[in-house]
């Protein structure tokens, strides 16, 4: 298996291959994903990939060493395994973000392409809000924010009966998606008299969940 097919089968089964790396090692292979994700040039690029390869060769053996549990799953010709690639191990271990695969990768970057701003230009340093892990940083959706950059009081309501801070992909994902009785995200109706009605649809939610 290829370097680039090994850090993608260790994505697609990282629930596993995260719990049996040591901490000396999840923080050599993060070094090496950082390392892979700046790199300068595709020498550098490759060069980190295999170290980080080699890193999960030597770690875990069992899953990818000769004749390893991981190795052994099958590499599509894009170099995905069951729909994962290289690039997704780098948002689960350095991100955090469980959206990474053949679903929830299209779900990341379509609530990561709504207009955002570091969390480290805001004044209240996010609290409250939905944060987002990116590259560089953080970010806040820019949707949860008035004209004067101010945070809207209904988003902090809102966030709360969400759980923003323990799952902030599924409450971005609230309020950025087309919603069967609104007839339109959310975060569309904030700053109309509309919004009004949205803690009491958050507050449904939960207490359907």
């Amino acid at each position: 298996m290829n370097p680039d097919a090994v850090l993608a089968a260790a994505a697609a089964a990282w629930a596993r291959v995260g719990a049996g790396l040591t901490p000396a090692d999840r923080t050599a292979l993060g070094e090496e994903l950082a390392r892979r994700r700046r790199a300068p040039g595709p020498a550098a690029h490759r060069a980190a990939t295999e170290r980080a390869a080699a890193l999960l060769a030597t770690g875990l053996p069992g899953e990818f060493g000769a004749g390893g549990r991981s190795v052994a799953l099958p590499v599509a010709d894009s170099g995905t395994v069951a729909g994962f690639t290289a690039d997704d191990l780098a948002v689960l271990l350095l991100d955090g973000s469980p959206m990474a695969g053949p679903v929830l990768t299209a779900v990341r970057e379509r609530l990561l392409a709504a207009p955002s701003v570091p969390a480290s230009e805001l004044a209240c340093g996010g609290s409250g809000l939905v944060l987002l892990p990116a590259e560089g940083g953080r970010r806040v959706p820019r949707f949860q924010l008035a004209p004067d950059g101010a945070v809207r009081p209904v988003v902090l309501t809102v966030n709360r009966l969400l759980d923003a801070e323990a799952d902030p992909w599924g409450a971005a994902d609230w309020w950025l998606s087309p919603h069967a009785w609104l007839g339109a995200p959310p975060a569309g109706l904030l700053g109309t008299p509309a919004e009004a009605q949205l803690p009491d649809l958050a507050r449904l939610l939960t207490e359907v969940c």
